[in-house]
């Protein structure tokens, strides 16, 4: 039998956690990537893309909603939803829901959706092949792994946010 002392037990971990790390590096690099592609070939703005997946996800959102989700300016999100609205990406409509009768529901319009998925189409086809090489207790694991890292992420982008202001 073989043992392992606790140095060594101790190195392996870590050396493990840093290949975790320098693998979610690397798939941020990659989807970022994609996303730049994506955006560029439905003709929009990187950053464009990303408030439509938000309100996809999250619509409908009044601006100012959708501006703290995304960590942008107010001003930055209007130049935003101008050019989306532009292209057919998203409707403004008045929040009925809301006291100022001036608020603004912002909703993507779900007839230009199946544009954006139709281009995403290879990255989901990967995705389902390499998760059925997964069992459901091991999936639920990745899962669990992969909420609490974008959780670890969304507050460490408020804690710089909140550094700036």
């Amino acid at each position: 039998m073989v043992s392992v002392s606790s140095g060594e037990a101790a190195r392996s971990r870590r050396r493990m956690a840093a290949t975790i790390r320098d693998s979610l590096r690397e798939l941020g690099n990659q989807l970022s990537m994609l996303n730049h592609h994506v955006a560029s070939r439905l003709e929009i703005r990187d950053v464009d893309l990303d408030c439509l997946d938000l309100l996809d996800r999250h619509g409908p959102l009044s601006p100012t909603a959708l501006g703290r989700l995304a960590g942008l300016h107010p001003a930055t999100v209007t130049g935003v939803l101008d050019r989306l609205q532009r292209g057919g990406w998203i409707t403004r409509e008045r929040d009925a829901r809301a006291a100022d009768r001036r608020s603004v529901a912002v909703r993507a319009v779900r007839g230009r959706l199946p544009d954006v998925l139709r281009l995403y189409a290879g990255m989901n086809d990967a995705l389902g092949r390499i998760c059925a090489g997964y069992r459901d207790a091991e999936l639920e694991l990745l899962a669990g792994f992969l909420r609490q890292v974008a959780d670890a992420g969304r507050q460490a982008a408020a804690e710089l946010a909140d550094r700036q202001a």
